[in-house]
């Protein structure tokens, strides 16, 4: 049986100390989110210099979403056997790369690989920063890990859509912003102390497989349904959600379709640090109800063409979001023991990233939007 390093007893001479590591893993979590969430304002631009389709813009997000999955049920336990130091560095390094591929990106093609890097780097490092908040603050991580995801989303959504509508070069500023964040996370995390023991058995993690804390199970089991639904609305947000928004109001400034989908998630981060206290199994409760409640909403804004009712929905199926999403870390995160957190966490946020796989998503924009548009029948 493994056993995990106190970074917070004795920190290595040299080393971060355990509230600077926190803090550290903290801001990489949220540029991760934030990097994830950037290219969604960036669509509109990128359908007219490369004369994409909605349908391979979907394509384009989905390529994000496979590759995520793919590498939350492959190495996202890897640093619970190689540590976790060396998953955060290897993570942020493929980030970087991302970063530099989005920048000198000419194609559809270019982009699905970069937006394909950029997924597996985020899938291995999530884990890994979840479980390292975990290492070196238990008490919080469930609230932390909650916050950070929808932090960096709206972060991400609104940092891009201001540079897109204010800045020169977007499509390369962006970019340039994140890979300069994830350096610097990458020079502060490389002095961070090891807070997991290394063990044997890396390349039999590598297979997937799903692992929760024998307490958590029934719960895990009952919310999964929920936090797969409420992740596939984000996934329609964050994919699609700028070019309703275009279509319904008729702007072409892209900083409104990124205030849109920022709400979803700054309702989500509203809700996590607002409900902290609240037990698990209620904020399941009042999670489902508001997230089935402000589903109904969007789909009555989107079927009358309402875009009053369009926000009013995301606020509610915001709130949702996030107590759903936090619901499901608080009722496993806390039961994970030292040498399998990684895996653990792996477990709990690979639900809800299955929700974001949704390949039709594109087609039902063209059949949906696309007519509505031209016939100018939202108001």
């Amino acid at each position: 049986m493994s056993v995990s390093v106190d970074p917070c007893a004795s920190p290595p001479s040299g080393t971060l100390s355990c509230y600077v590591t926190t803090a550290a893993a903290v801001a990489a979590a949220i540029t991760f989110s934030a990097s994830g969430a950037a290219p969604a304002p960036l669509y509109h631009e990128y359908q007219e210099h490369f004369d994409l389709t909605a349908f391979m813009i979907t394509i384009i997000f989905a390529a994000y979403v496979l590759c995520l999955l793919l590498a939350l049920l492959t190495v996202g336990s890897l640093s619970d056997y190689i540590g976790r130091r060396p998953a955060i560095l290897a993570a942020l390094t493929l980030n970087i790369l991302a970063m530099i591929l989005f920048m000198a990106a000419g194609s559809a093609a270019a982009l699905i690989v970069a937006r394909a890097m950029q997924g597996f780097a985020t899938g291995l490092a999530i884990t890994t920063l979840a479980a390292t908040i975990l290492d070196t603050d238990k008490e919080r991580a469930p609230v932390l890990n909650s916050f950070t995801a929808f932090a960096g989303l709206s972060a991400g959504t609104l940092g891009a859509g201001a540079l897109v509508t204010f800045a020169p070069a977007p499509e390369q500023l962006v970019f340039v912003v994140l890979l300069a964040l994830s350096v610097v996370e990458a020079a502060i995390l490389w002095f961070m102390p090891e807070t997991a023991t290394r063990k044997p058995g890396a390349l039999a993690s590598l297979w997937p497989r799903v692992h929760v804390p024998r307490v958590a199970r029934a719960t895990f089991v009952a919310v999964t349904p929920v936090n797969i639904a409420s992740w596939s609305l984000g996934g329609f947000y964050f994919s699609l959600m700028p070019s309703v928004v275009r279509a319904a109001t008729g702007t072409t400034i892209p900083i409104v379709g990124g205030l849109v989908v920022a709400t979803l998630t700054v309702t989500g981060a509203v809700a996590v640090v607002a409900l902290r206290k609240l037990a698990p199994e209620k904020m399941f409760i009042f999670g489902i109800v508001t997230l089935a409640l402000g589903v109904l909403i969007t789909l009555a804004g989107v079927q009358y063409q309402n875009v009053g009712v369009m926000l009013f929905g995301t606020v509610v199926g915001g709130t949702g979001f996030g107590t759903v999403f936090s619901g499901t870390l608080r009722s496993v995160l806390p039961y994970a023991q030292p040498g399998e957190r990684a895996g653990d966490a792996k477990s709990a946020l690979q639900s809800g990233q299955t929700g974001h796989r949704s390949p039709l998503r594109g087609v039902v924009l063209e059949a949906t939007f696309k007519p509505a548009a031209r016939r100018g029948r939202f108001r």
